[in-house]
């Protein structure tokens, strides 16, 4: 009966695991009426990938309106010095006085930038994004599940493997996997209650994403909604998703076209 023994660490290891996550869920689902808001497309690229996410909409927006020209190589050449708001001249300013500069550094410092701080803190404020530690509890709720799930999966394993287990349907080895199926059924179920909550809007920012539509205007409006929601894979142009997708970039910069 040593898999009897297996099985209570499953279940245990589950069971906690599944109150931490729901515990951690509770903590950030306070629910709020946002009011009328109409969420700009750096407010839904935060929300739905993070200041990584506001600085890619920003660079193909500053591309696709000839401000910037991102090369498939991975540099960032500025062509119209005069940013339309405060994160295209924070990008601007990250490219550098010689106004070339490899993509990825580009990003770095501009997710990291007072303009996408203040645009977090005022999603925070607004109960549409999770703080900082809100988000880690989260994150590391889930690790735990999938540390269970994976728990369960080698006690399962380890006691079909003890000496004496019969095989085949009706045998004390089939007996013990539907036992041990049962912590994996819950935490599986745990899994998709939480999945609604993505990794940076609270359950509000979430259900709004879900109702409303970021409004856009231009003829390039369908690849920045797309981008802002999706991100980078959302491109169709190889070599713009190429230069934006921090491929090795060459020793020296591309010579800009006259």
């Amino acid at each position: 009966m040593l898999w009897v023994l297996f099985l209570l660490v499953a279940w245990g290891a589950a069971a906690l695991s599944c109150l931490r996550l729901c515990l951690a869920a509770a903590s950030v689902d306070r629910a709020r009426d946002p009011g009328e808001v109409e969420l700009t497309l750096y407010e839904t690229a935060f929300l739905t990938g993070g200041p990584h996410r506001v600085v890619d909409l920003a660079l193909v927006t500053m591309h696709l309106r000839r401000r910037l020209l991102l090369a498939h190589t991975g540099w960032a050449t500025v062509v119209d010095p005069e940013g339309r708001d405060e994160v295209e001249r924070t990008v601007i300013r990250a490219i550098g006085p010689e106004g070339q500069s490899p993509i990825p550094p580009v990003r770095s410092a501009t997710a990291a930038a007072d303009a996408v701080r203040a645009l977090a803190d005022r999603l925070v404020r607004a109960g549409l994004a999770l703080p900082g530690g809100e988000r880690t509890d989260i994150a590391s709720a889930v690790r735990a599940v999938r540390g269970s799930a994976l728990l369960a999966a080698v006690m399962a394993g380890a006691a079909l493997l003890l000496p004496g287990q019969g095989r085949g349907f009706g045998s004390p080895a089939a007996a013990e996997l539907v036992w041990f199926g049962l912590p994996l059924g819950a935490l599986a179920i745990a899994r998709m209650e939480i999945h609604p909550y993505s990794s940076w809007a609270s359950p509000t920012g979430q259900r709004l994403l879900d109702s409303v539509a970021a409004p856009v205007v231009g003829a390039d409006h369908d690849v920045l909604a797309a981008v802002a929601v999706r991100g980078v894979r959302a491109v169709d142009d190889p070599a713009l998703r190429a230069a934006l997708s921090g491929g090795g970039h060459p020793a020296h910069p591309p010579h800009q076209g006259h």
